[in-house]
């Protein structure tokens, strides 16, 4: 481990510097889910792509309604049934109406569409509440429709083109392709999109003391639980995430574990083994001191000036040169060094501009001044009320206090050189939600 001190800003330029967006590929649209659109993409057809009704009920000219009122509706001449995707449309002539279907196409001469609520329904009783079966109509209701309110011009219509027009901008290149928007490209016609692959990311956690949730939990073990709340981490970050059960504190075997994994990595990631105690596994494993063992190796194991995650790797691995992070082993030390490191390598992987979480300014909320050591820069967990504009902090400072993570929902960030908050004064928090 190099004698230098990372500053946090150093390392993670240091990082993106050596992490390119992933090639683009052209995928069907269920499997585009989740990815970042490469191209802009343009509106082929408008939407709809024609004039359609937007009730139940009838399709009508204006002027035959102008007199209607409910003690006095106008009857109307039923000509036929006109469904959703129907094509052979009726023309609509003076006195006549045609019963229409939500979705389906306006018919020729028709202006507009009268609910079918404010119909007869074709049944000469009073006001309708549904349509008639179509095997009931018309004949079932004597070919008439009772209307007793007058209708304005293209009432109730979806005019064709209203959604979007031919040539719009449907979606921009940099969208990451939600439902919406999965929705919006099946709605004009596209069937595949070109986009950045989700980034795959394996995490994988060392240390022989570590046991899986579900097993019988011995003297001098503790449950892994980096493994899960990272792997957890990199899908909320939009990976592919897979986890790999702990591996033990023997180097071949976490060497041999990581080039299994390499065939579907675009990033690793390590937790644990990367400080300076008789069994840290990963430095062992992969610092150049290893190179003979490992020639694809080219990780270089620092220290930075933060709390916590003071020791961190950084560095590539593998024929592909795959990024590797390692992480140290504390729960909170790996998880805000995930959120500092790793979340922008995911989010730069896939292709985004933006790869920060939000920091905003807010009051400290506390009785007491917050205590910092000088030269590092720390993140404490927090609670951010928005509405106030305050954020107090959860737990203490303490590496292994996951309960508290667990509850918080932001990073409080005290700077290198204070070494002391008082309450009220203005943080910058990073939102983590």
């Amino acid at each position: 481990m190099s004698s230098t001190i990372w500053s946090v800003d150093d390392h993670l330029e240091d990082i993106l510097a050596s992490v390119r967006p992933l090639d683009p590929i052209e995928l069907q649209l269920p499997e585009a889910q989740g990815c970042v659109l490469v191209d802009d993409v343009t509106v082929p057809v408008a939407l709809p792509p024609f004039d359609n009704s937007s009730m139940d009920g009838y399709a009508v000219r204006v002027a035959d309604l102008a007199e209607a009122g409910e003690d006095s509706p106008v009857v109307l001449a039923v000509i036929g049934d006109i469904a959703a995707g129907s094509e052979d449309l009726p023309t609509v002539g003076p006195g006549q109406a045609a019963r229409i279907m939500t979705g389906a196409p306006l018919p020729p001469g028709a202006q507009a569409v009268v609910p079918v609520e404010w119909t007869d329904g074709g049944t000469g009783g009073g006001a309708a509440t549904s349509m008639l079966p179509a095997g009931q109509a018309p004949e079932g209701a004597a070919g008439e429709v009772r209307v007793y309110r007058p209708v304005e011009e293209h009432a109730h219509v979806r005019a064709r083109g209203s959604d979007v027009q031919a040539g719009d901008l449907a979606l921009a290149a940099g969208t990451v392709l939600g439902p919406p928007q999965i929705g919006l490209l099946a709605a004009i016609g596209r069937g595949t999109v070109r986009v950045r692959p989700r980034p795959r990311v394996v995490v994988l956690s060392t240390g022989s003391e570590l046991a899986q949730p579900g097993e019988e939990l011995t003297t001098g073990r503790i449950y892994d639980s980096n493994s899960f709340a990272l792997a957890a981490a990199a899908r909320d970050a939009g990976a592919i995430a897979y986890r790999v059960g702990a591996v033990t504190d023997d180097p071949e075997l976490l060497r041999a574990a990581i080039e299994d994994q390499l065939l579907r990595a675009d990033l690793l990631v390590t937790t644990g083994g990367v400080s300076v105690g008789a069994y840290d596994v990963v430095k062992e494993a992969l610092a150049p001191a290893g190179d003979e063992d490992v020639p694809e190796s080219n990780v270089d194991f620092r220290r930075l000036a933060m709390q916590p995650g003071k020791p961190q790797g950084f560095g590539s691995i593998g024929p592909e040169r795959t990024p590797l992070l390692a992480l140290p082993g504390n729960p909170v030390s790996s998880y805000v060094s995930f959120e500092l490191f790793v979340r922008p390598a995911i989010r730069t992987l896939m292709g985004l501009d933006d790869v920060h979480r939000p920091t905003v300014r807010a009051l400290l909320d506390t009785e007491a001044p917050l205590s910092s050591p000088d030269g590092k820069r720390q993140f404490l967990r927090g609670r951010y009320d928005a509405e106030a504009g305050r954020v107090a902090p959860v737990g203490g400072a303490g590496s292994h206090l996951v309960a508290a993570l667990a509850h918080a929902d932001c990073l409080i960030v005290v700077p290198e050189k204070t070494t002391s908050v008082e309450p009220g004064a203005g943080v910058d928090v990073v939102l983590l939600g």
